[in-house]
């Protein structure tokens, strides 16, 4: 199933995966990226839709390109 609900499933797994990686909880990654921990979990679950400045803080948080939250996992 392609739309808004599964790009938002796959953004929330890539991030999910890279913060695991990472060894860290979603408190220590709201903590790096300024924003709540429990809209860290809304993202993962594909509950959220971000905002651009939100991917990038998010980005720099986890250490990567905010390319690589698409390109590694699929999402186009």
């Amino acid at each position: 199933m392609n739309g808004p609900s599964h790009v938002k499933n796959r953004f929330g797994f890539a991030i999910k995966q890279r913060r695991q990686k990472l060894g860290i909880s979603q408190e220590a990654l709201a903590e790096r990226a300024g924003l709540h921990r429990t809209y860290i979990g809304d993202i993962e679950r594909g509950a959220r839709n971000l905002s651009l400045e939100n991917i990038e803080k998010l980005a720099k948080a986890l250490e990567i390109p905010i390319s690589d939250l698409f390109a590694n996992y699929g999402v186009e």
